[in-house]
């Protein structure tokens, strides 16, 4: 069965594009599209998506706050949340997936990695840009200890393992150069990620926080954007 994917973006051109790319791969089904928060909540109550494709910065309601009704205690449905942007910026990047986010990637990755990204959060796995992931964890990393240090709270829910993945992304390594450090799959290595993001609350939380601050964007930025995330 066809993952089922609602795309939400207030730029028509953009959507436009999403879908070409979506539609042309047998497992991936574009079932309806909105132009703001508001319209996603609503589409997602009607169409029941798998995966809601989501803008940061929208008129009427933003992505983040979409995000947390959608993800939410009183969600209705199976849909998980992929946040799509321009924004590369840590206060989006954590608000989004506190509020819930599976995902988190930049309107210029390249089309095969957008994806694999809805695929991956369809499977109940997270899925990060590898940059922002990079980012986010080194601030994590950074406070590992080297000996007989005491460990810091937040990091006694890791495994061993999930340490040891910590540390490599810290370093810069790559998926499948993690992979291949630690003799595993890159699906292993992103299940990895994936548990340490939940265990260090930077992930599906489902907590009420606070609201985003985001503003409309001004523009595209450049007028080719229907060819692919960019």
């Amino acid at each position: 069965m066809a993952i089922r994917v609602l795309l939400v973006d207030d730029q028509p051109l953009l959507r436009t594009g999403f879908r070409m790319i979506l539609e042309a791969e047998q497992d991936l089904a574009v079932v309806g599209e909105a132009g703001d928060g508001l319209q996603a909540l609503d589409q997602v109550r009607a169409l029941q998506p798998d995966v809601v494709l989501m803008d940061i910065r929208m008129p009427r309601m933003d992505g983040v706050e979409a995000t947390r009704q959608i993800t939410g205690p009183e969600r209705n449905g199976p849909a998980k949340v992929l946040v799509l942007t321009t924004f590369d910026l840590d206060e989006y990047v954590v608000e989004a997936l506190k509020a819930g986010a599976s995902g988190f990637l930049l309107k210029d990755a390249p089309a095969n990695e957008l994806v694999q990204a809805i695929r991956v959060v369809a499977a109940g796995e997270a899925m990060l840009a590898p940059s922002i992931t990079r980012r986010l964890l080194d601030k994590y990393a950074t406070h590992l200890p080297s000996g007989e240090e005491p460990v810091p709270d937040t990091l006694h829910t890791l495994t061993d393992r999930e340490v040891e993945v910590l540390k490599l992304v810290a370093r810069g390594l790559s998926n499948a150069e993690i992979a291949a450090d630690l003799f595993v799959s890159e699906t292993t290595v992103k299940t990895h990620v994936g548990h340490v993001l939940t265990k260090l609350g930077l992930r599906g939380s489902h907590r009420s926080g606070p609201r985003s601050r985001c503003r409309r964007r001004r523009a595209p930025r450049r007028p080719d954007a229907a060819a692919g995330p960019s």
